[in-house]
């Protein structure tokens, strides 16, 4: 329980400080806490502090580290990890102790500052001022954390008018049960809108098949779709459930569905008309009972003009409509994104990066990012992975030269640097294991393949 907080004499409410004491004496003896204004709350031990940050949010910590053992070095880090990261903290050490290389890298990366003990009578003063302007940074941060910010179900994240408006036209088609037609720039987030779609509607209790039909090659796709019997084909030694029949009751997403083959697209239209699906090798049809999500990144009005996509497919798909809008086109999305995707990989890698330079976000402004978010995506997990600095810079991130050399790319060359680019993060990020890879991608092995070799991506030595 938290105990009340103290008022001072002006009658306003007393700022509140942690303090973690890990002395063996536990004693006040070096350290003189009692400051007009505050209320220092003290525990023993991190799990207690831990506990403790769970229930409040302390703008400042204090924490006493006399002699520290690996075992509490380890219980710091871990509460700095796992606890509130809105907190600075202060440490109470004595001299001799700053000699561990371990506890003086902890203390750089994870302290706002540092006091030696004993702590003399003008140094109590300049703790005193320590806290003040600790307590004032942290205020600022959570200020900053505080801008304009809608996190949506599946990495959906923004404040701008353009995923403002995506943001009410999915709430709105959610409760609509009828197809959707999603386009957007490859990389603008399509799966992530129609998994949203799904996640707040009636459907939402079953499941979500997602398939992208560029990825499958063309005598594949079929019996992916609609599945087959045993026999149907060559090396059919059983039957298989199509992704179709798979979301019974459920959404089945189409991705990219401009590159269905046109001897498909009659099969998806039939089964828009009257919901059924025949598997390849039988006559038998089997009522399917499942809501289609496609998106594309293509002109599909175009493809019809030119023949290569069904005008009566085009109409069923396109019943309901949402328009991904391309990064460049979301300025005040940018930072947004970019933190949020730096705390939700940092977490994940473990990383000791603690953030972006100035000089990276200016970048990261100017940047027309034609491989949308997914470029964005690859580009802070590989400056994750293979930054050293403190802060991540724009040469960490790559935008060093694609910001300032000021020659102007074609998109098709900008689509094949962030494609090249992504295929060189899943690789390092897997190991060059090229099952994971690839389904971090959303290819197939044979696409990553081609993509290995279309950019002659040497193979690591650590692949398996």
């Amino acid at each position: 329980m938290n105990t009340p907080a103290e008022f001072h004499s002006e009658g306003m409410q007393a700022r509140r400080a942690l303090f973690l004491d890990l002395s063996d004496d536990g004693e006040d003896t070096d350290v003189n806490l009692k400051f007009p204004d505050w209320e220092i709350e003290r525990v023993t031990s991190c799990p207690l502090a831990c506990a403790r940050m769970n229930n409040y949010h302390y703008h400042v910590g204090l924490a006493r580290v006399v002699n520290p053992s690996s075992n509490q070095l380890n219980e710091l880090d871990s509460l700095f990890y796992e606890g509130d990261e809105g907190t600075a903290w202060i440490a109470l050490t004595k001299s001799e102790d700053l000699s561990d290389q371990s506890f003086r890298r902890m203390i750089y990366e994870h302290f706002y500052d540092y006091f030696t003990l004993p702590l003399m009578s003008d140094a109590s003063s300049y703790l005193k001022a320590a806290l003040g302007h600790a307590y004032g940074i942290s205020m600022l941060r959570d200020e900053t954390q505080g801008m304009p910010l809608m996190v949506e179900e599946n990495q959906m994240v923004g404040a701008s008018q353009p995923i403002t408006r995506v943001f009410q036209q999915v709430r709105k088609i959610a409760g609509v049960d009828a197809p959707v037609l999603i386009r957007g720039d490859t990389g603008t987030g399509k799966e992530m809108v129609a998994r949203a779609i799904h996640q707040r509607s009636e459907r939402r209790e079953y499941p979500f098949v997602a398939v992208n039909c560029g990825a499958l090659p063309d005598t594949l796709i079929h019996a992916e779709l609609f599945g087959h019997e045993k026999g149907a084909f060559t090396g059919a030694f059983k039957r298989k459930i199509g992704r179709i029949e798979a979301a019974q009751h459920g959404t089945i997403f189409l991705d990219e569905i401009g590159d269905l083959p046109l001897d498909l697209q009659v099969y998806l239209l039939r089964f828009l008309e009257e919901s059924t699906i025949e598997r390849l090798g039988s006559n038998e049809s089997l009522e399917i009972d499942a809501r289609v999500i496609a998106a594309t990144h293509v002109n599909l009005e175009q493809a019809v003009e030119r023949g290569r996509f069904r005008e009566d497919l085009y109409y069923r798909l396109n019943v309901l409509s949402v328009d991904m809008p391309p990064l460049a086109q979301r300025d005040q999305d940018i930072e947004l994104l970019a933190r949020y995707f730096f705390h939700k990989f940092a977490r994940e890698y473990g990383t000791r990066t603690k953030g972006f330079t100035n000089q990276a976000l200016q970048s990261m402004a100017q940047y027309n990012w034609p491989g949308n978010i997914r470029e964005m995506i690859n580009r802070i997990r590989r400056a994750l992975v293979m930054s050293e600095n403190r802060l991540i810079t724009p040469h960490d991130l790559g935008l060093g030269e694609a910001v300032t050399n000021g020659k102007v790319m074609t998109l098709d060359e900008a689509r094949s640097k962030a494609e090249e680019l992504a295929v060189k993060c899943s690789l390092h990020h897997t190991r060059h294991n090229i099952s994971n890879a690839a389904k971090l991608l959303g290819v197939s092995r044979v696409t990553l393949y081609r993509l290995i070799e279309k950019y002659a991506i040497r193979e690591s030595s650590e692949r398996h």
